[in-house]
């Protein structure tokens, strides 16, 4: 993988540091199953309010009907680049329990993603998350009930090849990586 570790103001872990998110994935390569369900299993472990443990995936592997369908959800230039990946993973919410609103879902099935991707990171996946899709078309597609609402669909898979993806896609992977400096983001620091 090419080096796109971040410089960061306090030390990190470097599996965050070297984390990044690609638009070019190995359209060949399958997905490695292990690391896959060791993502999952990370998602799995992570914190949820009261432990109601909200969140539900829907895996879709390059190839499956599920895949394509996901795809078919997928707005603007996500659909250029996201096919290509080995497995679209969609996190969805579960957003009451016992006919109670689950105020956090939301918050846990971030966590849960965030977590999926440090593991995916770690054992050698590549992943990007996006937030362009029409959500009512997975919700048909794959009969999501009145309480769930799908949240986010994860790219996941082997890096592509960065020479040889579009000029577009090139000037995307190089882009610097940044983030406004934590002061920016704390409200109160007393």
């Amino acid at each position: 993988m090419p080096n796109r570790t971040a410089s960061t103001d306090a030390p990190i872990l470097d599996v965050l540091t070297e984390r990044w998110s690609t638009r070019i994935f190995d359209a060949s390569a399958p997905i490695d199953e292990q690391a896959l369900q060791s993502a999952l299993e990370a998602a799995r472990w992570s914190p949820s309010a009261s432990n109601t443990q909200p969140w539900r995936f829907i895996v879709a592997r390059r190839g499956s009907a599920s895949h394509t369908a996901v795809v078919d959800s997928l707005m603007g230039f996500n659909r250029a680049w996201a096919a290509d990946a080995a497995a679209l993973v969609v996190f969805v919410a579960n957003t009451e329990l016992d006919g109670k609103e689950l105020r956090w879902a939301a918050y846990d099935v971030g966590q849960a993603a965030a977590h999926f991707t440090v593991q995916a990171h770690a054992n050698g996946l590549c992943t990007h998350q996006m937030g362009g899709f029409r959500a009512a078309e997975i919700a048909e597609a794959f009969d999501l009930a009145g309480n769930q609402r799908a949240l986010t669909v994860m790219a996941v898979g082997p890096l592509g090849d960065i020479e040889a993806a579009s000029e577009d896609l090139r000037a995307r992977e190089d882009a610097p990586r940044e983030r406004r400096p934590v002061a920016e983001s704390i409200l109160v620091d007393d």
